[in-house]
């Protein structure tokens, strides 16, 4: 049997004597989280996106490279299998909690928008940007037990359940968002977003109770082309891997490399879905009022 992540642990955990319910304690969540994690119910959070490896680490007296190595294998193995499957547009509910937070002078024609072309291209760019805003403020206040405990109140969630839903929302992605995602973090972290349809800049403001700082600004610049630079780790998986990167055009490769980061870094996945989006025309039909 090949070896994966949950094997190790659940090998680790007899060989030291202790039961899942020390783990959880360990990482700070659920015990049900951990149950579901070691019985592959629940795909292993990607190793850049959470905090988990490094406490299991400590408790499993195991190097975090090495579960977090098997996690990557793992996640690959599982992932890669599903990709041929229809991309799902957003919840009912999920759709209507992103226009509720829409500036109400906006909030009509981008309904209108959304309906005409369920998850197309505008709603997936509101939605992903929705969720990179939010993903940046849950993980720098992962390590902040009184702003967990205030959220997880406002939530209606244990401090244990509130950590183990903010692991896997920073682990989420706009084709699997779900209302518990938009009750826990959307909800009371978006105050209300913009969008300028005719240069696509984005402005969403934050819960100030809940996040200091200005309003985060998004914006879509022309510049000149920047001199080739080391290669994203990410886009050298993606490009290893056959079958995500499968037929690439060198237009589309160029447009790949051009992706710029900070902060968090993008997986081999994260390639293939711009690839996918790349590949939609943009179909966008505005009225003039």
């Amino acid at each position: 049997m090949t070896l994966d992540v949950c094997s190790v642990i659940k090998n680790r955990l007899q060989e030291l004597g202790l039961e899942q319910k020390d783990l959880a304690v360990a990482a700070e969540v659920t015990e049900s989280y951990i149950s579901q994690l070691l019985n592959r119910k629940k795909l292993p959070p990607a190793p850049g996106r959470t905090d988990i490896y490094g406490k299991f680490s400590l408790i499993l007296q195991l190097p975090e490279s090495d579960l977090t190595r098997l996690a990557r294998a793992q996640r690959m193995a599982e992932l890669t299998r599903d990709l041929e499957e229809p991309e799902r547009p957003l919840l009912k509910e999920t759709r209507e909690l992103i226009l509720r937070k829409c500036v109400p002078n906006r909030r009509e024609q981008i309904g209108a928008i959304f309906e005409r072309q369920p998850f197309g291209e505008l709603e997936r760019l509101v939605t992903r940007k929705l969720l990179d805003v939010v993903s940046q403020v849950a993980r720098s206040e992962l390590d902040n037990e009184a702003w967990l405990h205030e959220v997880a109140k406002l939530s209606g969630k244990t401090y244990e359940q509130f950590r183990v839903i903010i692991l896997e929302f920073l682990d989420t992605d706009i084709y699997n968002v779900s209302n518990d995602d938009c009750v826990s973090f959307l909800d009371p972290l978006i105050a209300h977003w913009d969008i300028d349809l005719l240069n696509f800049d984005m402005v969403i403001a934050l819960n100030d109770r809940l996040v200091s700082g200005r309003p985060r600004k998004f914006a879509f610049l022309e510049k000149d082309a920047d001199c080739p630079g080391e290669e994203e780790p990410g886009l050298t998986e993606f490009l290893q891997n056959e079958k995500l990167s499968s037929n690439i055009s060198r237009e589309e490769l160029e447009f790949l490399r051009s992706l710029r980061f900070s902060g968090r870094r993008p997986g081999a996945l994260y390639y293939y879905r711009e690839l996918q989006n790349l590949r939609d025309p943009l179909h966008f039909e505005f009225t003039e009022n």
